[in-house]
């Protein structure tokens, strides 16, 4: 009865053991589920910020160009005005697909701004006020810079915190797996030594 009491505990300890073993081991998947979906995550947002940079560069440019229209003196209104307004609808039509990328409520309230300017741009176009469309594309301009800026530290910032969070994980998985080996062989180890006490070998007959 004793042996079979504790035949009976070292077996519910092997469970018990094999129970844990099977919660780290789907514990160990989720983690590194998740930290690869977190990562890619993060990584597709930095990624949408590089686009978000093209367009930047685009608006400059094209920001660049009025601001010089409006101060040839040589060029007659009439030709300024065609020119201005074409490239506004150029900067208009890159403005839908910014507002479609990934921005944080710094870089909304930034580019509001910018948009904010470029309404008086337009205004300003239509009474030909020339001076003040170049000092609008400049204060357009200096917006643009300071997006830039916040572009590329909250992207470097999402980045390592997601390097970080993925290195993290990637740590407590393999903890995980170190700890599922272990478990794993000392309920082989329990398993073995109680099948070798269970199977008795026969002694052989006495010759007395």
């Amino acid at each position: 009865m004793k042996d079979l009491k504790k035949y009976s505990n070292k077996m519910k300890a092997a469970f018990i053991l094999l129970i844990v073993m099977l919660i780290i081991l789907l514990g160990n998947f989720n983690t590194l589920r998740n930290s690869k979906n977190v990562n890619d995550n993060i990584n597709a947002i930095y990624k949408d910020r590089l686009v978000v940079a093209h367009y930047i560069f685009q608006y400059s440019k094209e920001l660049h160009f009025i601001k010089a229209e409006a101060e040839k003196l040589n060029l007659n209104d009439t030709i300024k005005k065609r020119e201005i307004n074409h490239t506004l609808d150029i900067i208009h039509n890159i403005d839908d697909l910014y507002a479609k990328t990934v921005l944080t409520n710094k870089e909304k309230k930034h580019f509001d701004m910018f948009l904010q300017s470029c309404k008086e741009i337009n205004k300003q176009v239509e009474n030909k006020n020339w001076n003040e469309i170049a000092n609008s594309s400049a204060k357009a301009l200096k917006t643009l810079e300071s997006l830039s800026q916040i572009q590329i530290e909250e992207g470097k910032a999402k980045l390592a915190a997601a390097n970080a969070m993925y290195s993290k994980n990637n740590s407590l998985g393999q903890l995980q797996i170190a700890l599922l080996i272990i478990l794993g062989g000392i309920t082989f180890y329990l398993l073995i030594k109680k099948i070798k006490k269970t199977i008795k070998i026969p002694e052989p007959p006495s010759l007395n």
